[in-house]
């Protein structure tokens, strides 16, 4: 054995009921190494991890620490044996504050009572270490999606695990976060921590990464070091094809406005919004975390209370008090959190696509059946969602393929103004160029889309204007002919 080897999968196999998740793969984690595991969605790294972690049990294979076997590993094992996970969908329980979610189970006590001075002190220089600032005693249940990610990351570095699985930690960080956290990564690591390190944006992996494991359709596809490949390569063994342009820009929009926000305000944050959308413009909104982007969104489609202001639909003014007025004014929105607002878990693919507009589906009172077939296999097809069947559970699928089904239940509605909040935050790059194909064939068939997104390559490749907010209110806009990520971090940061 490799004595530098402090975890090892063998021959490791997964299956689900109508699908293999995993099938004969190997993989093995150095001694103080970050090792990056990717693959398209669905190609088994979040199975592989689960199993490492004990949330899964593998159908055959083994899973040795430090040279031991483990068998009939648990979660709860694999924490005593050193192994962390934070999972890109969080697991985190809401109403407890920060504090109380990173010492779930490990409460620092006084006397019979637990000490909350001394885990709110513990908690806050844990984030102080991580160069963030997130206050420790506040409810998880208020926290945006990137604080949350930030939370979870704490809650694993407070267990001092030798070993620390990160699935898409940067997925919902800005810049800074992210920069932080690779300072973060790199203590660690010289520290003697092992990092398993899953993400979809592979130019990430030059600066974090010492070796890459790829994974495709559940198999082992190669082991290399960061030094010896570079993206094309990894495209080409994560996806087995050639990818085209990045972001295919749709034809100039027409003149023709589908929107216009006026003076709009909410009580949360949201201060005099002014700005118009066009028939068949993609038009993208950037800024930091907390700028504002996602409050749009939801003002927009009846979430939060608009305290004044006007939203006016193909020249008509109107009054969207919750979603299913928003749906019927034409507005559809696809979520930043596809877990918790975009879909539900335990139904399957066609009754989530379905359910959202069964109104169409239906003859009278009752649900026409074929009709249903008919709607829901098409975007199965159209989404290139991978399934056993659409009457698979969404929570069986894997992260990129449950976006899939969200995107499925929208484009279903027909609405003419769509929001796109983070559409491809942890998704493959394959998937990506799927969606941003997607989004531009909308684009092309007269749809206004609003693109919110983190991802400066992304806003700025795919947008025909961008709109910058800071703090709740808009600092500028940029062209297409006009923009750099120099100019929007300089709007973000809310300087003149």
């Amino acid at each position: 054995m490799d004595e530098n080897l402090i975890l090892e999968a063998r021959n490791v196999s997964k299956g689900f009921p109508g699908v293999q998740a995993l099938d004969d793969v190997t993989f093995n984690l150095r001694k103080g190494e970050v090792h990056a595991l990717i693959g398209e969605n669905g190609a088994g790294k979040s199975t592989l991890i689960k199993i490492l972690t004990g949330a899964h049990q593998l159908d055959s294979g083994e899973i040795l620490l430090e040279g031991e076997a483990l068998t009939n590993l648990t979660p709860h094992h694999a924490m005593e044996c050193g192994i962390s996970a934070i999972y890109q969908e969080f697991n985190l329980v809401p109403y407890l504050t920060v504090a109380e979610n990173i010492y779930l189970g490990r409460e620092f006590m006084k006397s019979v009572f637990v000490d909350m001075d001394k885990m709110n002190e513990s908690a806050s220089e844990i984030f102080g270490a991580m160069g963030v600032a997130i206050n420790p005693s506040i409810q998880v249940s208020d926290l945006s999606v990137a604080y949350k990610q930030l939370v979870e990351i704490g809650k694993a570095v407070s267990q001092n695990s030798s070993i620390l699985i990160l699935d898409e930690p940067t997925a919902a960080l800005t810049n800074k976060e992210t920069e932080n956290l690779f300072k973060l990564i790199k203590k660690l690591r010289s520290e003697g921590v092992s990092i398993i390190y899953i993400s979809h944006r592979l130019e990430e992996l030059q600066e974090i990464a010492d070796r890459i494991t790829v994974l495709r359709d559940g198999r082992y596809i190669d082991t290399v070091n960061i030094a010896d490949t570079d993206r094309a390569g990894l495209i080409s063994l994560m996806v087995g094809r050639e990818l085209g342009m990045d972001f295919p820009k749709p034809t100039p929009a027409s003149d023709e406005i589908v929107l216009e926000v006026k003076k709009l305000s909410t009580e949360n944050l949201l201060d005099d919004i002014n700005f118009k959308l066009r028939k068949g413009e993609i038009l993208g909104f950037g800024g930091l975390v907390g700028a504002g982007r996602t409050e749009v969104a939801r003002a927009l489609f009846g979430l939060d209370n608009v305290t004044q202001g006007e939203i006016i639909i193909h020249g008509k003014k109107v009054v969207n008090r919750n979603p299913s007025g928003a749906i019927g004014n034409g507005i559809g929105l696809i979520p930043e959190d596809r877990k918790d607002q975009g879909v539900l878990l335990n139904l399957s693919i066609r009754e989530n696509i379905g359910y959202t507009f069964i109104k169409q589906i239906s003859d009278w009172i009752f649900v026409n059946r074929r009709k249903e077939r008919g709607l829901v296999d098409e975007f199965q097809k159209k989404l290139n969602i991978k399934c056993s069947s659409t009457e698979q559970r969404v929570s069986n699928l894997s992260g990129g393929n449950q976006q899939k089904v969200v995107l499925a239940k929208w484009l279903a509605g027909d609405c003419d103004i769509l929001i796109f909040d983070e559409p491809t935050r942890g998704i493959d790059v394959g998937a990506k160029q799927e969606i941003y194909n997607l989004i531009k064939e909308l684009a092309e068939d007269g749809k206004g889309i609003i693109l919110i997104s983190s991802e400066m390559p992304e806003l700025i490749g795919m947008s025909e204007r961008i709109i910058v907010m800071h703090e709740g209110v808009i600092e500028g806009e940029l062209s297409a002919s006009d923009v750099s990520q120099e100019k929007i971090l300089d709007l973000a940061s809310g300087k003149e």
